[in-house]
């Protein structure tokens, strides 16, 4: 296979180390992408104020999609340059089909500068340890765009809640998820991983073709699918494993790592004892 022009990568859970750290070796490997002159995107759920690590990491250099597709930042000024947001009267009526017919819903958004959530609403690690949001009312929550809508059920399967979700609300906003919690995670209508990093390659003038993606959760899959090539790392959620071209090794194992050191000629020069890359499939 001829080197890539671009690479896609999610984070948490494919990229990244379960404890949210990048390793030595796949800070290398992302290294080894800018050098062959290619273009490195991570593509991500994560907000921009979760990037700032992981910026760091890569010495600020490139962009991140961020928010499932909704925001574009610039890792150099760590700044918002492209949005796409739910407007006000969507986000209320959005609300109020969801509430009407799953009562047991709790709503959280990501704004382009912050986070709000209703007062039941269970933060997850980050937010209730790194920067907790603030608490409001449906009424503030839906008065102004923001990134991404949030619903969390108290304990349904999160595959089962998408269906119903996207039955309910499908016509109005995008809903996925990607935390392995029932939260369902909602853009506005048509945003995903694949609008979002499609139109960026458009304006870097590469085609599908020449892009390799990474993902592990379904919030990848139009990504994965969109993407020339595509990879899902081990622990993948089982329809991911379904949807790829190939499956690498878990991210605690450097999965991604593997592959770019294999697509940018870094294997054989440094002898690494590599796992062979499975079939498509569970």
């Amino acid at each position: 296979m001829r080197s890539p022009r671009l690479v896609a990568t999610d984070l948490d859970g494919t990229a990244l180390r379960s404890d949210g750290t990048v390793s030595p070796r796949t800070a290398a490997a992302f290294s080894l992408v800018e050098n062959a002159g290619a273009t490195l995107v991570f593509v991500t759920g994560r907000p921009p104020r979760w990037m700032h690590a992981v910026a760091g990491a890569v010495r600020h250099r490139g962009l991140a999609i961020c928010a499932n597709g909704a925001l574009v930042y610039d890792l150099h000024t760590e700044r918002i340059v492209k949005s796409h947001l739910i407007p006000p009267d969507v986000l209320e009526e959005v609300v109020r089909r969801l509430r009407e017919k799953m009562p047991e819903l709790a709503f959280s958004v990501e704004y382009e500068g912050g986070f709000a959530h209703e007062s039941d609403f269970r933060l997850g690690r980050w937010d209730s340890e790194v920067v907790a949001g603030l608490r409001v009312g449906t009424a503030t929550l839906t008065s102004q765009p923001c990134a991404k809508l949030l619903a969390l059920h108290p304990g349904m399967d999160p595959d089962l809640l998408q269906r119903v979700v996207l039955g309910l609300v499908g016509d109005l906003v995008t809903p996925t998820h990607s935390s392995g919690r029932a939260l369902i995670e909602m853009s506005a209508h048509g945003v995903t991983k694949a609008s979002a990093l499609a139109d960026l390659a458009l304006t870097l003038g590469i085609d599908s073709a020449d892009v390799v993606a990474f993902g592990d959760m379904p919030n990848d899959l139009p990504m994965l699918r969109w993407a020339g090539t595509s990879y899902a790392v081990a622990n993948a959620h089982t329809e991911v494993l379904a949807a790829v071209d190939h499956v690498t090794a878990a991210n605690n194992d450097d999965g991604v790592a593997r592959v770019i050191e294999r697509l940018y000629g870094l294997r054989g020069a440094l002898e690494i004892r590599d796992i062979p890359d499975g079939p498509a499939g569970p």
